[in-house]
């Protein structure tokens, strides 16, 4: 049977010193009841012992793991609800889930002791490698890493050290536990924080008691194993090492997706270390899109053109953005091999204003909005917020539909499938029936509506601060309905590629027809900007469907 279950339902008050106990208890109670076949046994055991602790140490663990890091030292567990931090730590350190005494590698040392507490602990060190006294701590660190010392306890590196360091030893537990909750590593603890101060408000979704991110453990293994990958490769680990480690293709598509994006970043940072066989071995695992396209660049780069040419000959395009690139790469490679050029589509021509302004302390932008404006004829800075904002408030029902695998927790911003290949597909019939209001003029209504109803719920389509009642009423007389199903439809074709590019300003013109007075789009350009690809790609669809559209070029006025 579904049910909704609303973020202020699972937030603790603010009021409770403990509110984030009160959440974390929350979590495991939720993960427990809906991932319990997912869990291993000390995981189970985790989560049937950790409510039998006394408060304080359940409360100083909950702390440490909303902190960054493992390590903390014992002083700066100074918590006014918790009181005594050692005598807190006493059960966590019984049941192993606080090591006392870790082995604290050099960059740890450095990250948890100050420079003159540094200079103490490292005193026979610095005279050992002939350092001065006086030593800046990035110039020490340096020095140290080289003579290659191993990790030590704190009181090995420092025995008269004044306070202790100790090491949660639960994170990575906590961080599945996590996971499972969210479905994802980005959203974290402070989420319900947000939501219980009013400063996040989300839309309540009805789900069943089985809905989760993950159906087996195995997904769970492989999402955490790419993300470890992912923050590895961030810290500065070799790509070609770290490719070696990535897991096999997972028989998920979600997961699978992940992958591929893992192994295109790894292409990437090997391309950019001039690891260029490494690079290409990224890119061709990874697939199609962007990483066809910069594994058939790298190829060109190195003179490979005969099979960079075979292999955009054998390509079938998957969406605008690839098709885009690769009609411009493929006549290049035919001049180089002296083969006959493909014919090319002409880009069309938008209308150009070419404007002469002063300085703007707001950016271009505005300096080009003000100059356009006039009582009649407004303009309004919407760039992407417009044309999504009304696609999201339109199909709004068709975005937050109840489906399998959308909504499994109430802290969603969106569904967890927008940036899937059926996202679409499974929702098909709900869009059109959302797009069919803009045939017989229910739309106006439907969208004055849910901008009243759900004003400030998040969305992935509808940013609240960049639209407001007048620009919402402007909009739905001056743009024709037409013009907004067709955008709303290549909305639908990439939602999350095609929601960026379009353009900055919107101007409301005045007509002789009272009932759409008119608009244009105005894509703004500063000195030495030029058009992106995703804006072209826009710019190409509206000149298309007949949506005006112009490009205002702005050079700065001589001082």
């Amino acid at each position: 049977m579904n049910s909704v279950t609303s973020a202020a339902a699972l937030t603790a008050s603010l009021d409770d010193p403990f509110y984030y106990l009160a959440n974390f208890q929350c979590v495991l109670d939720w993960v427990a009841a809906r991932h319990g076949d997912l869990l291993s046994e000390p995981e189970r055991a985790f989560l049937a012992d950790f409510p039998t602790l006394p408060r304080g140490a359940r409360a100083l663990l909950v702390r440490m793991v909303m902190r960054k890091g493992e390590h903390f030292r014992v002083s700066r567990l100074a918590y006014d609800e918790i009181g005594d931090a050692a005598a807190a730590l006493g059960p966590l350190l019984e049941a192993g889930w606080v090591d006392d005494a870790p082995a604290l590698p050099l960059d740890e040392l450095f990250r948890q002791l100050r420079l003159a507490e540094l200079r103490h602990a490292l005193a026979g060190e610095i005279a050992a490698a002939g350092l001065p006294g006086s030593v800046a701590k990035g110039a020490l660190h340096a020095a140290m890493a080289e003579r290659g010392l191993e990790p030590r306890r704190l009181e090995d590196w420092w025995p008269a050290a004044p306070d202790r360091v100790v090491r949660l030893t639960l994170m990575a537990l906590c961080d599945r536990l996590r996971l499972m909750f969210f479905g994802n590593l980005r959203q974290d603890w402070a989420e319900f924080v947000l939501a219980e101060l009013g400063l996040q408000r989300f839309e309540s979704v009805p789900f069943g008691a089985d809905s989760r991110a993950f159906q087996r453990r195995d997904e769970v293994d492989a999402y955490l194993a790419l993300h470890r990958l992912r923050e590895r490769l961030d810290d500065g680990e070799c790509p070609v090492a770290l490719a070696a480690e990535v897991p096999p293709v997972p028989d998920n598509a979600w997961l699978a997706a992940r992958r591929a994006r893992l192994l295109l970043k790894l292409g990437r940072e090997a391309e950019r270390r001039g690891q260029a066989e490494a690079a290409l071995e990224g890119y061709a695992a990874a697939g199609l899109g962007e990483a066809r396209v910069r594994r058939l660049r790298l190829l060109e780069r190195r003179g490979e053109f005969a099979l960079a040419h075979r292999l955009i000959e054998a390509a079938e395009s998957v969406n605008e953005a690839e098709r885009q690139a690769l009609a411009r790469l493929h006549p290049r490679l035919c001049r180089k091999l002296g083969l006959p050029s493909p014919p090319r589509e002409t880009e069309p021509v938008p209308e150009r204003l070419d404007l002469t302004l002063p300085s703007s302390p707001g950016g271009v932008e505005c300096a080009v909005a003000e100059h356009l404006a006039t009582p009649e004829a407004p303009v309004h800075y919407v760039e992407n917020a417009l044309i999504t904002g009304l696609f999201g408030l339109l199909c709004w029902q068709a975005i937050f539909a109840p489906l399998p695998g959308a909504f499994f927790h109430p802290f969603h911003s969106g569904p967890a499938d927008l940036g899937r290949e059926d996202f679409v597909a499974r929702r098909r019939a709900l869009f059109d029936a959302c797009l069919a209001e803009l045939d017989d003029g229910r739309y106006r209504a439907t969208i004055r509506d849910r901008f009243r109803d759900k004003w400030g719920l998040a969305s992935p389509f509808v940013h609240w601060g960049a639209i407001d009642e007048a620009l919402l009423e402007r909009a739905l007389v001056a743009i024709p309905p037409a013009h907004l199903r067709a955008c709303f439809e290549r909305l639908l074709d990439d939602p999350r590629t095609n929601r960026a590019g379009l353009p900055d300003l919107i101007q409301f013109l005045p007509g002789s027809d009272t009932e759409s007075p008119g608009y244009r789009l105005i894509e703004v350009k500063g000195p030495g900007d030029r058009l992106q690809d995703n804006q072209r790609r826009w710019l190409a669809f509206f000149h298309a469907h007949d949506i005006p559209v112009a490009v205002s070029h702005v050079r700065w006025e001589e001082p």
